[in-house]
């Protein structure tokens, strides 16, 4: 076992870009990952090799080691020593629940290379697909580890041939992957395969791993396996052998790349600033003395020093005392200490330079995703795309009044470790509203509630929906309070490309309005309505400015985008989010006085105008539709079948492997709240399954009309929807 160095010695290689490794490690959920990374802290001498595989040491917060799942990412930096070489290695443990996948993306940002876990068994499952798409399209180097070898031989008990078919199975299929979702330039380059060592094989649970480079240093062979595992055999003899750490730590050391060297191909993916400028000539090559250039993309809350920022260092050196920018919320900070993770202990180091994975103390206004330099006005990096979106709610609220104060406490705390549960207040029944990816992250949520010694009162958990139309309006009118001033809106729906482009924030007034006009030109739009756009709503709508020598329409913008950005968010139908409608503003007749056509007068016509139109145009209920992959004996088909269909659900296709069949669907998220009583019921509990978010459907018009009569009945509106003439003014 290697000594644990000291932090004095560690900073001393870590000056050395070409020593540095930045690696993630990301897989499905329950294919070893924690219990991989253990092993790897054990090496490094962090903790005792005797409990590697059952601490999860990297699983700090009690619900993950309650449960066996890891919910939030954690950093660890290791010593490896290869040979006569030593390596500092910034080692990101993610969660692989679909729920926690937000910090799965965050985490990628940080590190070059990423270790796909797979479990030799199963094989490739769809969050090992999701997530390996994720760090391709972060140009992220995804290496394979194929765990849990011993279930090939104690279960199912494979003969060699067959075992090495097998995982040349599973491999061909990572292969598969990389094919579908990586650039061009890097399909051919970043292919793994077992002959140059960018595939390793192991158990992480008996703490072995070989590939082809300890093959030849210490002449094992999988016959040596294979022989650990019979009746005469001993895994102690192979884990001396071959010891999982080696196999990995050597396999990132020699096909990961040290951070100058990524940074010249990932800056141009993630940063969409002038790389000729000298800020971006630092950012790729990875400069210590260029300015201080970080994207946080992890904040913790420390019981006793408060928010600690996780990030990546891209630039410059980043020093105890420093002021620094907060570039998107254009503030300053202070950093007080710079720290890195050995393990769960944070070291002080004082400074830490560029390609490094620093851990900030005193930046309390920093949130994840966000950039900080020493430069102001620097473009900030690429936000971070995310796969899903919060569909499932629930209503939250302190047992004892008097716990209030505290309970807005620990909720701002979870939101600033967590961007992707959402808290929201309904202005209307004053409800505390907390919003997730799915049951499992608001039941994780709501114990560290608990945990935080607040006793809350919540209601079931309820889905979100979504509103939009499917036809298209004429004009209509709608007048100020005073009467005075005319607004004419029409609305048709916006093509699914752009409004995914508003989403992901491709469009956004933030840029630079000659580029977002090319993008709609060259999506097909006129040159005179691609100029004239007044709003992306980030909740893929927009506003465009089809009036024609108007006056005042240019000082009354702000008062118009407010009664859209009302509608925007709380639609005609059931008070839901809208999506995917293009609005036209196409005439405006104001009060030549200004005390008339202030926002008190024009804000609510235009959302009348805006209602107006909307529910002019066929509107529609949205409801998520989750995709879902069961796992079954093959006898059992018709029964998984039969419970999709009975949950508004249908089977997509059905694959084969060996005596399991995989039953492959689609499931509206409101129905899965009982699926597993159900699907136990119906299998035996022979079945495993896993969903995640699809895509939003049109509610079926069966239950179109009840569904949005009980969902204004719990939001204390009146049950009938109002129509649109209710807001559409005569003249």
């Amino acid at each position: 076992m290697t000594k644990y160095k000291s932090t004095s010695e560690v900073m001393k290689i870590i000056s050395d870009k070409d020593k540095i490794r930045n690696f993630g490690v990301i897989a499905h959920v329950d294919h070893g990952k924690t219990t991989m990374s253990d092993s790897l802290l054990a090496h490094s001498g962090i903790i005792s090799p005797s409990t590697a595989g059952s601490a999860l040491a990297m699983d700090s917060m009690k619900a993950e080691q309650e449960r066996g799942i890891t919910i939030v990412q954690a950093n660890v930096t290791l010593h490896y020593q290869q040979d006569d070489d030593d390596y500092v290695i910034n080692m990101i443990d993610t969660p692989g629940h679909v729920d926690f996948s937000g910090r799965v993306i965050r985490s990628l940002r940080a590190i070059d290379g990423a270790v796909v876990v797979c479990d030799a068994v199963e094989g490739i499952m769809t969050q090992t697909e999701t997530v390996t798409r994720m760090s391709l399209e972060e140009r992220v180097r995804p290496v394979l580890y194929i765990n849990k070898i011993d279930r090939l031989i104690k279960e199912l008990r494979l003969t060699p041939e067959k075992m090495q078919e097998t995982l040349a199975g599973v491999v061909a299929n990572f292969n598969e992957l990389i094919d579908t979702y990586a650039e061009d330039e890097y399909k051919e380059k970043w292919k793994v395969s077992i002959q140059d060592g960018s595939v390793t094989f192991g158990s992480a649970k008996d703490k072995w791993a070989i590939n082809v480079d300890i093959m030849k240093k210490k002449g094992v062979t999988f016959n040596d396996v294979i022989e650990a595992y019979s009746d005469s055999g001993k895994v102690e003899d192979l884990v001396e052998k071959a010891p999982l750490a080696e196999g990995v730590l050597g396999m990132v050391v020699k096909h990961h790349p040290p951070p100058h060297i990524a940074q010249k191909y990932r800056i141009p993916k993630i940063w969409k600033g002038d790389l000729e400028s000298d800020t971006g000539k630092a950012l790729l090559a990875c400069d210590d003395n260029g300015p201080t250039i970080m994207m946080c993309v992890n904040m913790t809350i420390d019981p006793a020093a408060g928010p600690v920022a996780i990030g990546r260092l891209f630039s410059g050196t980043i020093k105890d005392g420093q002021t620094i920018n907060i570039i998107d919320t254009k503030r300053e900070g202070r950093v007080q200490s710079v720290n890195f993770f050995m393990s769960n202990v944070r070291e002080q180091v004082g400074e830490l330079g560029a390609g490094n994975i620093p851990a900030l103390l005193g930046l309390t206004d920093v949130r994840a995703g966000q950039t900080i330099s020493t430069v102001k006005d620097i473009p900030v990096f690429e936000a971070s795309k995310y796969v899903s979106e919060p569909v499932v709610q629930m209503a939250i609220e302190p047992k004892h009044p008097k716990d209030l104060p505290k309970l807005v406490e620990v909720l701002r705390k979870l939101t600033i470790e967590d961007p992707n549960l959402v808290i929201k207040i309904d202005e209307e029944s004053g409800e505390t509203i907390m919003a997730g990816m799915g049951v499992l992250h608001l039941d994780v949520a709501v114990n560290l509630i608990k945990d935080a010694k607040v006793e809350i009162v919540t209601s079931e958990p309820l889905i979100n929906y979504r509103e939009t139309i499917n036809g298209g309006c004429e004009p209509v009118m709608a007048k100020s309070p005073n009467r005075h001033n005319k607004i004419f809106m029409k609305v048709e729906p916006l093509e699914p490309e752009i409004a995914e482009m508003c989403r992901n924030g491709t469009l956004s007034e933030m840029k630079d309005k000659k580029e977002t006009a090319q993008i709609l030109r060259d999506k097909g739009w006129s040159p005179d309505v691609a100029k004239k756009v007044m709003r992306f709503d980030s909740r893929g709508n927009v506003m465009i400015n089809g009036t024609k020598g108007v006056q005042f329409v240019d000082e009354s913008t702000d008062s118009l985008l407010s009664g859209f950005d009302e509608v925007m968010s709380e639609g005609g139908l059931t008070k839901e989010q809208v999506r995917n409608c293009k609005f036209t503003f196409t005439h405006f007749v104001p009060h030549e006085d200004t005390a008339h056509r202030g926002l008190s007068q024009i804000g609510p016509a235009s959302r009348r105008a805006c209602l107006a139109a909307f529910l002019s145009a066929e509107p529609v209920l949205l409801e998520p539709m989750l995709a879902i992959e069961v796992r079954v004996p093959t006898d059992l088909i018709g029964n998984v079948s039969s419970v999709l269909q009975g949950k508004r659900g249908k089977v997509l296709d059905m694959q084969q492997k060996g005596a399991t069949s995989i039953v492959i669907g689609e499931v509206p998220a409101v129905e899965t709240f009982d699926i597993s009583e159900k699907m136990r019921g119906q299998t035996a509990g022979k079945a495993m399954w896993n969903t995640h978010f699809k895509a939003w459907t049109p509610v079926p018009k069966s239950i179109a009309a009840t569904l949005t009569e009980d969902i204004r009945k719990r939001k204390g509106l009146s049950p009938n929807p109002p129509v649109a003439t209710e807001f559409i003014d005569r003249d």
